[in-house]
């Protein structure tokens, strides 16, 4: 009993409570001190830029408390900070491909080519991006998949942003007949066009006469709409202009083809055969 009061006497472990309380105080100041940047950086920044400096103000303070504790528990801080300089350059050379992902995402933070929430396409990869770290981004893509692009791969491939500009485009590609009259589709056109609700009147729909195709005249009308009304304009206006080329007899022609012989070929027969039976040889 009395080796036992006098370890709580100690100075040991007077130590190990101090250390104890200055890690309980700093994950508790280092949660207030992110909430609390968080709130003032979002006035001034965008949403993904205050999450960073959130999380880098949290594990600022928090790396502050810890070296503080293990002062407190006697440890030398210098052979630490020598200790952790090794540490560095042994996981520098270990592990180039993270840092050069941490470089990408500087660049990215200060090019700021999209935000979260935005719906992004990499390569054949869409979604809506949840975070943005230094290592790398995630999305959602719309079959509900988490997906994890590192940055370099941003920095290094073609990315689209879908959601950046408040109104988009939708291109429909369109084969009439020959025997149709151009004037009379572009007013076909321009009728649905009006007629659909989520079309926009500025900009105007266009209508562009490519050329002459294969087996049809070749067509593309353009139409903008707010970005949020994009998926269900795709899908209504097609819809809309099969039912008003049919209701105007406007003939989307297939592909067809001609097989011609030579003048000096012998025609040849065709014969069906009933299914069992094998087909008659015939002579030249």
């Amino acid at each position: 009993m009395e080796q036992f009061s006098a370890y709580l006497q100690s100075e040991q472990l007077i130590n190990i409570l101090q250390a104890a309380i200055m890690l309980a105080a700093g994950l508790l100041l280092a949660s207030l001190a992110s909430r609390g940047v968080q709130k003032l950086v979002t006035r001034n920044f965008s949403q993904h830029h205050a999450v960073l400096f959130k999380r880098l103000v949290y594990w600022l303070v928090l790396a502050l408390f810890f070296a503080s504790a293990l002062r407190q528990l006697g440890f030398s801080l210098g052979v630490l900070l020598g200790a952790a300089g090794v540490l560095s350059v042994a996981i520098g050379f270990a592990s180039q491909t993270s840092a050069s992902n941490l470089i990408s995402g500087l660049f990215l933070i200060g090019e700021k080519p999209f935000q979260l929430g935005d719906v992004i396409k990499v390569g054949n990869t869409t979604g809506e991006v949840l975070s943005i770290d230094l290592l790398s981004v995630k999305l959602r893509t719309f079959d509900n998949l988490y997906v994890r692009i590192p940055n370099e791969s941003l920095i290094k491939t073609e990315m689209t942003n879908l959601t950046r500009f408040p109104i988009r485009r939708f291109d429909l590609m369109i084969g009439v007949a020959y025997k149709e009259n151009i004037s009379r589709v572009r007013q076909v056109l321009q009728q649905v066009a009006d007629a659909n609700p989520l079309s926009l009147d500025e900009p105007a729909p266009l209508f562009i006469f490519n050329g002459f195709a294969d087996s049809s005249l070749s067509i593309q009308f353009s139409v903008w709409t707010k970005r949020e009304n994009f998926r269900d304009l795709r899908n209504s206006i097609q819809e809309e202009v099969k039912m008003a080329f049919d209701k105007a007899g406007i003939e989307i022609p297939f592909p067809q083809r001609t097989v011609v012989f030579g003048q000096n070929s012998a025609p040849f027969t065709v014969n069906t055969v009933a299914e069992g039976k094998a087909p008659a040889a015939q002579g030249e």
